[in-house]
């Protein structure tokens, strides 16, 4: 089935096929996503407004919404510009005033005869002791009064769609939705007490209650739980597909690696001896490897990375180890070359810099296997880098590599294995949704060695004092960052701010002890800068959050974060790990600028308790939400219309035991709930998983 069944054709129309949606609203709807009836149906009440009927407008406190039949009287139509046209009715107990602003009273005596009776539901307020109902939102016949819901959904709006506009859309929209197959498993609805997709769908648009709009209502559940179930399904697809792609056994006989253990100065923590034997049995199985090593920064990723591509070297093979950028790249190449030399490994980079005979010289080792491991940026995806025998391939940062250069990636050599590391702590329900096609490693523990990093609030009107523990701290031989707040759109860009920050700090400081490195400044410039400080030329370093990722300088022990309300939570994470990586005691100075929001107050303090990454990340969840946390765009996390990550965990977890669980029973979706699942995924646009069943 690569095309789109026949049952879904009214659903994915185009959005003006709705009753109440000409071509102009139509055009307002896509400005909030909106382009079919599917979208519409998928877009639930925010809210909702209480219009059961009342005998009289005294049985609500204003202010409030009061739903009465009334007797029209008398009209006044103002006497002067610019005040209100004013109706005086009576309920069956009180009398009270509609106003109305700006009208036109040939059509206020139309709509509102004297003598007659109108049902009419707004807001009622108190003025002046009096009470009055402005712009009532429905005046109807007593007749078609049924026409007013009890209950009545909000919807989220945008110029130039009303919500009487949203209501007949939805309901024509429900109207049109054809009956299909049940695609979750029978237990669970009975055991969950779920409605059909249909019936929960109207129930969602059509809420009795406030109750009814919360994400814990079985209509709301139910829905969101569709929404998760494809997605998990796509990603399970996705990771069976990777896994019946034929892979090859690498096994090691240990020899190399027992050399690196054996010059280790420490001894691997448990985490990080768990990790490396889950990578093994994954390397040395018949399947594809595609593995996910989440550790908070300093956990020792380098070490199981090295260890796992010298499991490919040991069974002959080559490995490859890709980072973000040069300076990383770099980086892995310090670390990583002195434990390789030990063991006789030949380990090189390769890069954009590499040019003319000593590209060649090193492009022909590696084709000829001279070179057993290589670290490289992207520039290891050019065409004309190839291996001998490439086993394994280590990504480093994974949220800079989207699931499509996961897989080019693995196309370079004969069925690559593939381990992504990342450094970024990633709530348990965000990883299952970005990464979960992927299987999991976590490294919990911190290696020996790593000194607590003392973290503390300070207000920009201390500013003075701090530049002065500054030079008493360089003057001792130590060294700092100074990362500069993060500029909104202004006149100021980040770039003047650091430039600004770095003349005054070499005003205070002296020549030559203040370095600086901005995202503006070429490369060659921005990697002179970082070597300068690394080999201690410079003593404090003024900076964006360029250095956010990775740069590893052990003796720098100062982290100051000016105007630190102004980042997320795990961006001052990833910045304060910069510290703390040598014997020094380190302290981490967050500078804010009073007074903070309540938000920001909390971010601050729960930075100040706390050096746990994971702990940090879903705070950060909570507080911000999955899409700001990854920042969605080039996260590859998908945009979930109903489903709520930060509430529904549990959902989650089950919707992917769910999927796992049906691929495993009925893997080609052929049985009448595997076909009914396929009709699900179109439903909801998850066209990659469609062609990976396709193709398979």
């Amino acid at each position: 089935m690569s095309q789109r069944p026949e049952v879904l054709f009214p659903l994915f129309a185009e959005v003006s096929t709705l009753a109440g949606v000409g071509p102009k609203s139509a055009r307002s709807l896509e400005q909030i996503g909106i382009r079919t009836p599917r979208d519409l149906l998928m877009t639930l009440p925010v809210s909702g407004i209480d219009r059961h009927r009342r005998d009289s407008i005294t049985d609500i406190v204003p202010p409030g919404v009061a739903t009465v039949e009334v007797v029209i009287g008398q009209h006044h139509a103002p006497a002067t510009k610019g005040r209100p046209y004013r109706v005086a009715v009576r309920d069956s107990q009180a009398d009270f005033t509609l106003v109305y602003f700006h009208a036109r009273g040939d059509y206020l005596q139309k709509l509102l005869p004297t003598g007659q009776r109108r049902v009419v539901s707004g807001r009622i307020e108190l003025f002046d002791g009096i009470a009055q109902m402005a712009h009532p939102d429905h005046v109807v016949l007593p007749e078609d009064a049924d026409t007013l819901p009890d209950y009545e959904p909000v919807y989220p709006l945008t110029s130039g769609v009303t919500q009487k506009l949203m209501f007949k859309a939805v309901r024509d929209a429900l109207a049109k939705t054809p009956p299909l197959a049940e695609w979750v498993d029978p237990p669970l609805i009975a055991r969950e007490g779920w409605p059909d997709w249909i019936t929960a769908l109207t129930r969602a648009h059509g809420p009795q209650a406030s109750t009814d709009l919360s994400p814990l209502s079985v209509a709301r559940k139910r829905l969101a739980y569709d929404e998760l179930f494809a997605h998990q399904l796509t990603l399970a697809l996705a990771r069976a597909r990777v896994r019946q792609k034929p892979g090859r056994k690498t096994r090691g006989d240990g020899r190399i690696r027992d050399k690196v253990l054996a010059a280790l100065p420490y001894t691997p923590t448990g985490a990080q001896t768990r990790a490396i034997g889950e990578i093994a049995a994954d390397l040395g199985a018949p399947h594809r490897m595609n593995r996910l090593l989440q550790g908070d920064v300093g956990a020792g990723k380098t070490l199981v990375a090295l260890m796992s591509l010298l499991i490919a070297v040991e069974a002959g093979g080559q490995g490859v180890m890709m980072a973000p950028t040069e300076i990383l790249a770099r980086q892995h190449l310090q670390g990583l070359r002195p434990l390789a030399e030990q063991a006789g490994v030949v380990l090189e980079i390769l890069t954009g810099r590499d040019k003319g005979r000593e590209r060649q010289a090193k492009l022909a080792a590696l084709a000829a296997g001279d070179i057993q491991i290589l670290v490289g940026t992207h520039a290891v995806f050019q065409p004309d880098v190839q291996f001998h025998d490439l086993r394994l391939a280590v990504v480093d940062e994974q949220h800079r590599f989207g699931v499509t250069q996961r897989m080019e990636l693995g196309a370079k050599g004969q069925a690559v294995d593939v381990l992504v590391m990342t450094a970024t702590p990633i709530p348990r329900s965000l990883s299952l949704t970005q990464f979960g096609e992927m299987d999991l490693s976590v490294l919990d523990e911190k290696p020996p060695g790593r000194t607590p990093v003392t973290t503390a609030l300070v207000s920009t009107d201390r500013m003075d004092q701090v530049v002065e523990r500054l030079r008493t701290a360089v003057s001792e031989g130590r060294q700092a960052y100074w990362v500069c707040p993060l500029v909104e759109e202004s006149e100021v860009s980040d770039m003047t701010a650091a430039e600004d920050r770095f003349k005054r700090l070499r005003a205070a400081l002296g020549e030559g002890i203040v370095g600086l490195v901005h995202g503006q400044m070429l490369p060659a410039d921005k990697d002179a800068a970082m070597a300068r400080f690394v080999a201690g030329d410079t003593k404090v370093l003024v900076a964006t959050t360029v250095i956010e990722v990775g740069v590893d300088v052990p003796n720098a022990s100062i982290m100051l974060i000016e105007r630190a309300e102004s980042f997320g939570l795990a961006q001052l994470h990833q910045l304060r790990g910069r510290v703390g990586r040598g014997a020094a005691a380190s302290t981490c100075l967050l500078m804010y600028q009073g007074p903070l929001s309540e938000t920001g107050q909390r971010r601050l303090s729960i930075m100040r308790d706390t050096e746990d990454g994971f702990i940090i990340a879903e705070e950060d969840l909570a507080m911000r939400g999955a899409g700001d946390m990854i920042g969605t765009a080039q996260s590859g996390l998908p945009r979930f219309r109903i489903a709520d990550l930060e509430r529904q965990t549990a959902l989650l977890e089950l919707a992917r035991s769910d999927a796992r669980k049906l691929l495993h029973d009925d893997p080609d979706l052929t049985s009448p709930r595997g076909k009914a699942a396929r009709v699900l995924l179109w439903l909801m646009e998850q066209d990659r998983a469609i062609r990976l069943i396709s193709v398979g």
